[in-house]
């Protein structure tokens, strides 16, 4: 019995027995060689769940078997296990990187994860993002676990009435049919980690998926050693109370934290994607003062190099909050166990740390971004929101210089590309595409003929309508329809007519009922006999969002128009499965978020490899992305908050795009039929855009800009029982304990040469001159750092600095301002404290 096999609760025949290592591998769910095995076992199971997992433990004896005396399919399972092994263990970019050290581990947080609808433990683009990072590691190899929580419903599963109104379902996943193995601990029994609720243990289960080279840790409290009440703290994903809520942000950063430890995982960075897990700061920290016997401070100190916060928040009313009564209540106890006063726990937690409000919430997303070494928002525009957010944890400094930088997301192409699209890449740009350096990769797609992309693009748009066809005939019957209205679905949509797709999350901010300002006009457009236009559309809302509710219910009261019949269709429970299908043949996707609340958005980038156009907001991601060239874009770059006549002017824009500029360019064809400039927009789209918002280029840019850097930091600071930790934590004390007694005294200016020399007097308490830098700052971002001259007669620690700028400056532009300086912190995200000189 090998590895895999002692998890199937059955026993298979000896031929088949390692078919175990592909359904426990979600390798599948992107790297689709082995389909074609799973659909050979259980050709109905496997169209209605894509889960080989499921299969195996479903399918019959008898099945079994047969197959295992058929030649040609136990040919197919050495071909794809032989490929398999050759894959994960061949070279990668990160393995080829010089200089990597003693890189260890990423250990990737996150509340949801999205790697297969077979795993159904996500609700929408955070966790998409989680999995394809996951699934990005292993074609990288980069060294990478993701941390999360086994949801036993999830998030809620679709369903919509006969009146067009969301119904909610809350399914049970169970374990035994999900591509999920128990982690063991050294004796073979079942891993399990302990953490403390008021007045009562938690048990939680280990679990583990594989994700090729990566893996997937997950954490359960559905134990029955637990209370009823407990066992139901991983039931839902996003459901619940605060403190539920709390519960499970305990678990994943502290129970996820102590799970790596038991694993004997050699995390260098530790990930934070969103403030849901920021308690790992506190308990890495801890876990650090215990083995090398510092206080907590230094602790931190020595351990927040290695943490990375990646924040997904546009506004502060979308972060967690807590009431400090319901923390203290939860995190007394670990306050004892981390050696620091509860205080500093609220202290860390809050955007005024020194304040005196006893009521102020604790906010996860603040204990993240100040337990950190770096920090980063998703997309550019999503940076300059993120310096705005986080500003007044940084008092008194230029906006620029508030420390979040941004890595824009990106999708992991080979999950989101049709077998036909797939087809098209190898055959253009080679095998290998995504799996290295992505220099030059589009020169392929631009070599490709109009006919070839036009045709690959009919074919596309036919297999997704076939596929509605049938879904839609399904949702139909479920609600007991006629069967003469389940055969109508058979007829519905045109595989030669512009498709428009639309499936978002239904909620305020992302407009979703925007383009159904003007109904009748958006009726015109759709029944233009001349130039069909459908429209495909998908979406849940929040159970206990009624406004996103009411916006799917407008829109069934739309599609129920007798003159739509065929022309608009709503896709029920949209998930990863239905995303696929939906990204494969649309050809224009629609997005119409208000700015800026879009912090990235990724289903837009999912159509680009399948060579669907973009029509957005100038928000997230397409504010970065968007040019004449490769789609269209409304919005002025502009923020306008809920303003009701700027979201009608807005829909006029919307509407006339389609009317006067997206429906005839798609419909000027030529004596072949093929609308030429269409077609260059695919191909300048596909090859400029693919790779840019690929999750390769994204996690590269993680690696390089973050991952290594931090790991050589980390190893820095823990060197020799934390030596430079300590060194820091010292130099920070100075800092809180001097601060105050600093003075910035005359600054004078000089003209010298071809130049300005300035000088300025500077009083330094106790502080050594070397705790601290002076400099000459401008606006918008000129920063001059000063020299130190000779000590000032008659002063203690009192110096003159000096500078010379060139003879276009301005002298009245600048000022002088103090700030701290250590060559091996991170300024001004471990020291907030800024001096300007006074001005008369």
């Amino acid at each position: 019995m090998n590895a895999f096999q002692r998890y199937l609760t059955r026993t298979l025949p000896e031929p088949l027995s390692r078919l175990t290592e592909l359904a426990l591998d979600l390798r599948w769910s992107w790297s689709h060689a082995s389909d074609a095995l799973w659909e050979t076992l259980d050709p109905e199971l496997w169209a209605a769940t894509a889960n080989p997992w499921l299969i195996l433990e479903s399918v019959s004896r008898d099945r079994l078997n047969q197959l295992a005396d058929d030649a040609t399919f136990r040919d197919e399972l050495e071909r794809q296990l032989a490929e398999r092994e050759a894959s994960l263990n061949g070279p990668t970019w990160f393995g080829e990187i010089q200089d990597t050290g003693n890189f260890g581990t990423v250990a990737y947080f996150s509340m949801e994860f999205g790697l297969s609808e077979s795993l159904p433990i996500y609700s929408g683009g955070l966790g998409i993002l989680a999995g394809d990072m996951l699934k990005t590691a292993s074609d990288l190899g980069v060294p990478m676990v993701g941390v999360g929580l086994l949801y036993q419903q999830g998030y809620f599963r679709q369903a919509l009435n006969i009146d067009g109104e969301q119904l909610a379902y809350y399914p049970y996943n169970d374990p035994a049919m999900l591509p999920v193995m128990p982690l063991r601990n050294g004796d073979g029994g079942w891993l399990r980690v302990t953490v403390e609720l008021p007045g009562r243990p938690l048990q939680l289960r280990c679990w583990e998926a594989r994700v090729g080279r990566a893996r997937l840790l997950l954490l359960d409290a559905n134990d029955l050693v637990n209370g009823p009440r407990d066992r139901g703290i991983t039931g839902e994903l996003y459901g619940g109370d605060t403190e539920t809520r709390l519960t499970q942000e305990v678990i994943l950063g502290i129970g996820g934290w102590r799970m790596l430890e038991r694993l004997g995982l050699p995390v260098s960075v530790c990930h934070l994607n969103e403030g849901h897990a920021a308690l790992a700061v506190f308990e890495r920290a801890a876990s650090f003062r215990r083995q090398h016997g510092t206080d907590f401070e230094i602790a931190l100190r020595a351990t927040r190099a290695g943490n990375l916060f990646t924040t997904h928040t546009p506004v502060p009313a979308a972060f967690d909050r807590f009431p400090p009564a319901l923390v203290r209540l939860y995190l007394t106890p670990y306050a004892d166990q981390w050696g620091l006063p509860f205080e500093r726990i609220l202290q860390l937690g809050r955007i005024h740390p020194d304040t005196n409000d006893a009521d102020e919430d604790f906010v996860p997303a603040y204990l993240a971004l100040r337990g950190c070494g770096a920090a980063n928002g998703v997309s550019r525009l999503h940076g300059e929101v993120s310096r705005h957010l986080f500003a007044p944890m940084f008092p008194r400094r230029p906006l620029h210089e508030v420390p979040i930088g941004h890595v824009t997301n990106g999708v992991h192409t080979p999950s989101w590309d049709s077998r036909d699209a797939d087809q098209l890449w190898t055959q253009s740009c080679g095998k290998s595409r995504w799996i290295g350096d992505l220099t030059g990769i589009g020169g392929g797609i631009r070599g490709l003929d109009d006919a070839t992309l036009w045709e690959f693009r009919g074919r596309s748009r036919q297999s997704l309508i076939k596929a509605l066809r049938a879904r839609l005939a399904r949702q139909r019957a479920s609600l007991g329809a006629a069967v003469e209205r389940i055969d109508e679905c058979a007829l519905m949509l045109d595989p030669n007519a512009l498709t428009l797709g639309f499936a978002r999350r239904f909620t305020a901010y992302k407009r979703t009922n925007l383009l159904l300002t003007d109904p009748d006009r958006l009726s015109r457009l759709l029944t233009n006999t001349n130039r069909p236009v459908q429209l495909v559309l998908a979406g849940k809302a929040h159970p206990r969002d009624w406004n996103g509710q009411r916006m799917i219910k407008e829109w069934s009261e739309f599609i129920a128009r007798p003159e739509l019949r065929g022309r608009v269709v709503f896709v029920e429970d949209y998930d990863m499965a239905v995303a696929a299908t939906l990204v494969e043949g649309v050809d224009l996707w629609i997005n119409t978020p208000r700015r800026p609340w879009e912090a990235s958005g990724t289903s837009g980038m999912k159509v680009l490899v399948n060579g669907g156009l973009n029509l957005s907001e100038l928000d997230g991601w397409w504010a970065e992305a968007y040019a004449p060239e490769v789609g269209w874009a409304i919005g002025d770059r502009c923020e306008h908050d809920a303003d009701p006549a700027w979201d009608a002017s807005e829909a006029k824009n919307l509407y006339r795009l389609l009317e006067e500029e997206i429906v005839p360019l798609f419909y000027t064809r030529d004596q072949a039929g093929i609308p030429p400039p269409w077609v260059a927009r695919i191909r300048e789209s596909m090859a400029r855009l693919t790779p840019a918002y690929s999750s390769n280029r994204m996690l590269r840019e993680y690696v390089e800009h973050y991952y290594l850097p931090q790991s050589r930091a980390i190893a820095a600071r823990q060197a020799d029982n934390a030596r430079l930790g300590t060194e820091l934590e010292a130099w920070h004390r100075r800092l809180k304990a001097h601060w105050g007694g600093l003075r910035i005294g005359d600054l004078s200016w000089k003209q010298e040469g071809n130049g300005w020399r300035a000088d300025v007097q500077v009083y330094l308490d106790d502080l050594g001159p070397d705790d601290i830098a002076v400099e000459l700052y401008a606006e918008p971002n000129s920063c001059h750092r000063l020299q130190r001259m000779e000590p000032l007669a008659g002063a203690i620690h009192g110096y003159r600095y000096s500078t010379t700028l060139s003879a276009d400056c301005t002298p009245d532009d600048y000022t002088a301002r103090i700030v701290p300086t250590h060559p091996a912190a991170s300024v001004p995200l471990e020291a907030t404290e800024i001096l300007w000189q006074p001005r008369n």
